[in-house]
């Protein structure tokens, strides 16, 4: 017989020890529980160094805070801001990255398109309600483990909703990126990572004035007021920010 390791997330411990006891006793589940996401991680790392991976992670969308988890990607734009992701979605995006072959199933208090929206852009492949069926739940961990995405009927609109509005989103952003020149490209780049006129001027060999004019440039071009704005931006078209940790620019000219 072919076993499931289940890992169920959960700072609600009473939640978690019982979710755990009635997976367990499917004669095909392991299972195992974590009471926060640091937790959590440290269990993935320990069960892959030894071999035993896990299948299927069980997050509580409710999770508390996960140092060092990647955060899931937000739209931002026009209109209102979308609230921020949950830590429990922060910990998906994170094992997405870091244990690619894990499935993530996020576990809820209630339904919300939005965040559920958010659960898949992070990585993960369903969304249920704390509150549904054992058999329900099983079925969802059987099918993601087959390569399904799982989502409740009635949030299935609306999350299709936002999908569509987040990737018209992301087209928008990427026309605008396009628009730069490759000069003002590297200088978004460097945004990104996180550096500023002066770290840009050291890095690409110009002056700070120089560097200036392409910020300058980059702001009018991508339509926004400030660089928290284009960096926003700058990730929903996918642009990867600079790579500080290998060699600097080569110089092409002098010292602007």
């Amino acid at each position: 017989m072919v076993r499931i390791r289940v890992l169920v997330v959960d700072d609600h411990r009473i939640f978690a020890e019982s979710l755990a006891a009635a997976l367990a006793a499917e004669p095909d589940v392991d299972v195992s529980a974590a009471g926060s996401g640091p937790a959590a991680l440290r269990c993935l790392e320990r069960a892959a160094a030894e071999g035993r991976r896990f299948d299927v992670l069980l997050v509580d969308a409710d999770l508390g805070a996960v140092p060092g988890a990647v955060p899931a990607q937000r739209e931002s734009g026009s209109g209102p801001p979308p609230p921020p992701p949950s830590d429990g979605i922060a910990l998906v995006a994170g094992v997405r990255v870091s244990h690619p072959g894990v499935r993530t199933v996020v576990l809820a208090e209630r339904d919300d398109p939005r965040r559920a929206a958010l659960a898949l852009q992070a990585g993960a492949s369903g969304w249920v309600a704390k509150d549904c069926s054992l058999s329900r739940l099983l079925a969802v961990i059987r099918g993601v483990l087959r390569e399904e995405t799982h989502l409740p009927p009635a949030l299935l609109t609306g999350v299709l909703r936002e999908l569509t509005a987040a990737r018209k989103h992301r087209t928008d952003s990427e026309r605008l990126v396009e628009s730069l020149t490759p000069r003002e490209h590297e200088v978004l780049r460097c945004m990104v990572a996180g550096l500023g006129r002066k770290d840009v001027a050291a890095r690409l060999f110009l002056s700070p004035h120089t560097v200036r004019t392409h910020m300058q440039n980059v702001l009018g071009k991508l339509g926004v007021h400030s660089t928290l704005a284009a960096v926003a931006l700058a990730r929903r078209a996918g642009v990867r920010p600079a790579d500080l940790a290998g060699d600097v620019v080569e110089r092409s000219g002098q010292l602007a």
